[in-house]
């Protein structure tokens, strides 16, 4: 078992998988764009079905003259809080093989699951580099496939706010009794030995 950030796993694993969350207070500061392109170039090393890498990231850094335009592109609930982030990230996954309009397009079973394993990696470098990334699902899909002229045959799949912690006095009240890293599940409750349970 492995101790860490106030969780404790029922067998050893690495701390780093302890140390990661999904904060909300974020102090606002400016990163440099390499910084954030370090995250990227660690999700695109994700296992891929077929190296496909169907996953795209469309980002903008705070300051920049996109900010406003992708905070805005957030659901209010959460734009509340990720508008002190330090970036903004849209995961869109290609939900096809082959080339668009070709003979050789086919629906891609696992475009989502890629997308996310990427996202996952994503996250782990985030707090290896001393920030912190937290996906939300709460984003505006159907605006954001508008506003960048994103194709049918993709999918809006989620956003991710990264940046440095700060104290979670600078969160609403509702935020603040919030602001803490989550527990999981017991593992028997989600990993099954020869048999499946609905759950």
């Amino acid at each position: 078992m492995t101790q860490s950030n106030s969780r404790e796993s029922q067998y050893p694993i690495d701390p780093i998988f302890l140390d990661r969350w999904s904060p909300r207070a974020f102090t606002g500061e400016i990163i440099e764009e390499a910084q954030l392109l370090s995250l990227l170039d660690a999700a695109h090393w994700a296992p891929s079905s077929s190296n496909q890498q169907p996953w795209r990231f469309v980002y903008a850094l705070k300051g920049s003259e996109h900010w406003e335009k992708f905070v805005a592109l957030l659901v209010d609930a959460n734009q509340e809080w990720a508008k002190n982030a330090s970036a903004l990230i849209f995961v869109v996954s290609r939900s096809f093989t082959g080339a668009a309009g070709s003979g050789e397009e086919k629906p891609s079973y696992t475009h989502s699951f890629d997308a996310g394993t990427a996202w996952g990696y994503l996250a782990l470098q985030a707090r290896l580099s001393g920030l912190y990334a937290h996906g939300m699902g709460g984003i505006k899909h159907q605006e954001i496939m508008k506003t960048f002229g994103i194709p049918e045959g993709y999918r809006v799949e989620a956003g991710v706010a990264v940046g440095r912690l700060a104290d979670k006095s600078v969160l609403s009240e509702r935020n603040q009794a919030r602001e803490f890293p989550s527990q999981r599940k017991p593992l028997a409750e989600v990993a099954f030995n020869g048999r499946f349970v609905a759950n």
